[in-house]
């Protein structure tokens, strides 16, 4: 079992962020609540190669929140685990709090 998986080229890893379905009061939340299709980059790869070798690094880091799409990704199941494998023109956006 990998303890680590580190993306090749211009990949990055993402776990998705599961919003609550309760408060801490213990509301129960409904499920049409505004979702945001979101998640924390857990590692990010070199980056791809330009066309004379050169290398073009990847605009996030890990750690970053960022906006997902509703489809696309290769899922990975690591352990007990899913993450999400994206391209790095894939995120849509980081989100700051």
């Amino acid at each position: 079992m990998a303890k680590r998986l580190i993306p090749t080229f211009n990949r990055i890893l993402v776990e998705k962020i599961i919003p609550p379905s309760k408060t801490n009061s213990g509301i129960l939340l409904p499920e049409k609540t505004s979702k945001l299709n979101s998640g924390k980059v857990v590692a990010v790869g070199p980056g791809a190669r330009d066309k004379d070798g050169k290398v073009i690094p990847v605009a996030l880091k890990e750690g970053d929140t960022v906006l997902l799409p509703e489809y696309g990704g290769t899922e990975v199941k690591l352990g007990e685990k899913e993450y999400f494998l994206y391209r790095d023109e894939d995120i849509m956006g980081t989100l700051h709090y």
